[in-house]
């Protein structure tokens, strides 16, 4: 079946490919794609409460809308029959079609919105072969929207048509259009993916995020920093320092990373340009520097200094200037983490007897202690609203830790994860649904992904040992 397409408006984008946390411990250029991706942005309507859609892709009013609310998600159930695409393909492009296939109903399983009635359902189902008697079909196994996928070729680009349907209407609700080589099939699975929770929900989504992460899969002996898709997929190495490097944390725009390594004077800040690939230093003077956290606003990093055999929080900006102390404890105080608005710092401390999570202004002032159950709490992270903080707990036992989050109004805290292993370094995604963290649940320590409420979803790496994911904000 042909989808037409109607009331279509061009964009074109040029897409950035990346290359290659928060690490307990702990190269290849970053560039540009030379190649185009056309969207063609149809029917698409934006939820009332988002301001992201471009103008031009409004439904009629007539049309029923479905808005999905953060606490108040019930799943959709969607029908999702096998791609429209030619029958003859080559090798090569019969692989980034099936790739593209795969990808995309990975992505829309992990969004959290939607189950999912696929091929291997739908191809029992007996259809007229009309468009609206076979929406019917669709209906009646208790499917509310079907999004119905045409792959073509043009020359040695894909050209995806991309149309969801909402069944009780038989209304249009989105429609879209891709065109990519074959090397970006994944890429545009994932720009698929975010346009349609964007139209459920009102927010990003998050299948074009990243994470960094260290590892020491290439060098025995060294940890370098990684990056891979927030789906586990393309792991590629960042660094090449051939020394102890981690504790990565990105700026705001993605445009580069904090992190640590002993390649010079001991452990030092370092920073990585992402388009170009080159590193530089920010604070190397031979002194202890360690657990970078870059400020909201990319202009700062806050990190633990050691001086006179104390260790404090400090501030500096991207430039190595600007050198500020912010922390005066007769204990340690470590891993300062920025709130989503910039006002607030998070950090562990030991000031009290036992490593603790606390929180300060961004000036230093007004220091209060957060966590007081447990013996050992470390490692802070924030959901992006800024309600409630994530880190590792050390349990009652104290032969591992689980990941906790405490609410920062009512001072509730859940521990989200359980045995086997050691759970810590806990990093949630841009829009707050899921968790990245570091375990030993599978043996070795492995980056793991599970939702926000602790249920667990996938292992997202495996060669070698890797601590420490970092989710990197949405990237442009």
């Amino acid at each position: 079946m042909t989808l037409p397409m109607t009331s279509t408006m061009t964009l074109t984008m040029i897409l950035p490919k990346i290359l290659p946390s928060r690490s307990r411990y702990g190269r290849r250029a970053l560039s540009a794609l030379p190649l185009m991706l056309v969207a063609a942005i149809g029917l698409g309507q934006t939820p009332p409460a988002s301001p992201q859609r471009p103008p031009g892709s409004e439904l009629p009013t007539d049309q029923p809308v479905t808005v999905i609310l953060e606490g108040a998600r019930p799943r959709q159930r969607l029908a999702l029959p096998a791609t429209d695409r030619p029958a003859a393909l080559s090798r090569a492009a019969l692989a980034a079609a099936v790739e593209l296939e795969k990808t995309l109903r990975e992505d829309l399983e992990l969004t959290g919105i939607f189950d999912i009635q696929g091929p291997e359902v739908l191809s029992a189902l007996r259809l007229p072969g009309q468009r609206d008697r076979d929406f019917e079909v669709y209906r009646s196994v208790g499917n509310q929207v079907i999004l119905l996928n045409e792959l073509r070729l043009e020359g040695d680009r894909l050209v995806l048509a991309s149309r969801m349907y909402d069944l009780a209407s038989k209304g249009m609700i989105l429609g879209k259009r891709y065109r990519g080589e074959f090397d970006l099939t994944r890429r545009i699975a994932h720009s698929l993916n975010d346009e349609i929770v964007l139209f459920f929900t009102g927010r990003r989504g998050i299948a074009l995020t990243a994470l960094a992460f260290t590892s020491d899969r290439d060098q025995a002996g060294n940890k370098e920093l990684y990056l891979m898709d927030y789906d586990g997929f393309d792991q590629r190495r960042v660094t090449g320092h051939e020394s102890l490097t981690f504790s990565p944390s990105w700026a705001p725009d993605g445009s580069g990373i904090a992190y640590v390594s002993y390649f010079e004077r001991g452990p030092s800040l370092y920073w990585a340009d992402i388009e170009s690939g080159k590193k530089r230093g920010v604070v190397v003077d031979g002194t202890l520097s360690i657990s970078p956290s870059v400020s909201p606003d990319g202009s700062r990093i806050a990190f633990a200094r050691s001086l006179e055999g104390n260790t404090e929080i400090y501030v500096v900006g991207l430039n190595g200037k600007g050198l500020t102390r912010l922390t005066n404890s007769s204990g340690i105080d470590v891993n300062p983490a920025w709130s989503p608005t910039g006002d607030s710092i998070a950090f562990t401390s030991s000031r009290s007897g036992s490593p603790q999570i606390y929180l300060m202004k961004a000036d230093g002032s007004a220091v209060r202690r957060l966590t007081f159950e447990g013996r050992y709490n470390d490692g802070a992270d924030w959901h992006p609203d800024g309600s409630k903080v994530a880190f590792a707990a050390r349990t009652e036992d104290g032969n591992r830790f689980d990941i906790a989050v405490v609410d920062l109004v009512t001072s509730q805290r859940i521990i989200l994860t359980t045995g086997p292993g050691s759970h810590e370094a806990p990093s949630f995604s841009p829009d707050g649904r899921l968790i990245a963290y570091e375990s030993s649940r599978a043996g070795g320590r492995q980056i793991f992904l599970m939702t926000a409420d602790g249920r667990q979803l996938r292992q997202l790496s495996s060669g070698g040992s890797n601590y420490g994911p970092s989710w990197s904000n949405f990237l442009k």
